[in-house]
């Protein structure tokens, strides 16, 4: 039987931040991204569209929240919440539990760019590592942003990177 299964596109991802507006400044800042809407509040109402899929979403236990949209240079969309009445740290960095483990994004001045997020507040996690060293100059680090979300970030693409060849 042939796959008829085709890779679908990756739209956007949705991260919950503390502080909206130091979300927007960091991302927008640091690592250039478009402000598609302004940060703007949503408000649990039965009478809109976007009320009513809040509510099927979050369910009934809020009653208002902060949302902003950003995009990427590649068009991917990263929509940032904020809750009132949410816990305002980042959970504990456990990657064997099952969920989100990280996002990563990619850029080919890393050290300048691990240098810049902390300088902002972020952490770095680990050294930036080589995946090829003496052989080929694709590097890795894994950090977070100054609210404890943990992210990567890479010197090329993850397509050049695990590409057929790519650890021989």
């Amino acid at each position: 039987k042939t796959n008829t299964a085709y890779p679908k596109s990756f739209s956007h991802i949705g991260i919950t931040v503390p502080d909206l507006e130091k979300a927007v400044k960091f991302y927008s800042e640091l690592m250039g991204w478009y402000v598609i809407m302004k940060p703007s509040k949503i408000k649990k109402e039965k009478e809109t569209a976007i009320g009513i899929m809040c509510i099927d979403v979050f369910g009934d236990d809020w009653e208002e929240f902060e949302i902003a949209h950003m995009s990427t240079s590649d068009g991917i969309g990263v929509e940032l919440f904020s809750f009132p009445h949410g816990v305002k740290e980042a959970p504990e960095f456990n990657p064997f539990n099952t969920g989100l483990f990280h996002f990563c994004i990619q850029d080919p001045n890393i050290e300048d760019l691990v240098a810049k997020i902390v300088a902002h507040g972020g952490k770095q996690r680990m050294p930036i590592r080589e995946y090829y060293p003496k052989d080929k100059p694709y590097k890795m680090c894994y950090v977070e942003d100054p609210f404890g979300i943990v992210f990567e970030v890479y010197t090329h693409s993850y397509e050049l990177t695990y590409s057929s060849g790519a650890y021989s």
